[in-house]
Order: structure tokens, then C-alpha cells, then sequence
């Protein structure tokens, strides 16, 4: 490790948290966006209002996954998975859709803060050691 990667701001290396967040809210994404055409045609909800909804929450999605280098994004995120199964309400099999990438959320946080703790510790006792 050169001395130029140890002084380098924290938020600048890969985050395994980052990464799986980020690609739980593009999965999401699509099937967000793939209940657009599914409130309009069995919900028998108005288009404009399931553009919104649909296309929003997937856009909502999208960028929220390029913003999760801010600490305040992971609360949007479960703020998201909420809207998601909320969304079960209009057509019902989001209630196991949205259940299922809540709990997709909530893993790979919970997992990628254990793996930047774990990673934090061994360079802190590598850097001891040397």
C-alpha cells in the first residue's frame, strides 16, 4: 500500500455496501418499472397516475443508486422498499415483491457495513504492525 492510498478520502474506494445497495436498487428498478403496464391493465388504475407511480419509483430507484455515497441515501433506500410494498396494495403481488427486496435491502446493508467494519479492522492492525 503506497502512502498516497492511505491518506486517499475514505468515500473514494470501492464500497462492497455501496455495490450491493446499488445493484438491489437497479434489480428493483425493473420490476418497479414493470408494474406500470401491470396497474394499468389489471388495476384498472388511470395511466397518468401509474406513470407516475411505476416510472417514478423506478427512476427513484435509479438515482437514488448513484447517490448512495451520501450517509442520508441508505434512509431513502428502506423509505423506497416501503413505497414498494406499498405499491401491494394496487396490485397485490407486490406485497411479495416489495417483502422480498426489502429484505434483499436490508441484507446487503446490514452485510456490507459488516464486511467495511471487518475490512477497517484489518488494515487498522495491519497498519499496527507496521
Amino acid at each position: 500500500m503506497s502512502e498516497t492510498d492511505a491518506t486517499a478520502p475514505p468515500n473514494t474506494e470501492r464500497s462492497p455496501r455501496r455495490g450491493m445497495c446499488a445493484a438491489v436498487l437497479c434489480l428493483e428498478a425493473i420490476t418497479i418499472g414493470l408494474t406500470t403496464p401491470v396497474m394499468i391493465t389489471i388495476a384498472d388504475v388511470a395511466v397518468g397516475t401509474a406513470l407516475v407511480v411505476g416510472v417514478g419509483l423506478a427512476v427513484a430507484c435509479l438515482l437514488l443508486a448513484g447517490m448512495l455515497r451520501a450517509p442520508w441515501a441508505y434512509a431513502a433506500g428502506y423509505a423506497i422498499q416501503v413505497a414498494a410494498i406499498g405499491l401491494g396494495f394496487v396490485i397485490s403481488m407486490m406485497f411479495l415483491l416489495g417483502g422480498i427486496f426489502a429484505a434483499l435491502w436490508a441484507t446487503a446493508d446490514h452485510l456490507g457495513r459488516k464486511i467495511e467494519r471487518e475490512k477497517a479492522a484489518a488494515w487498522a492492525a495491519y497498519r499496527a504492525e507496521n
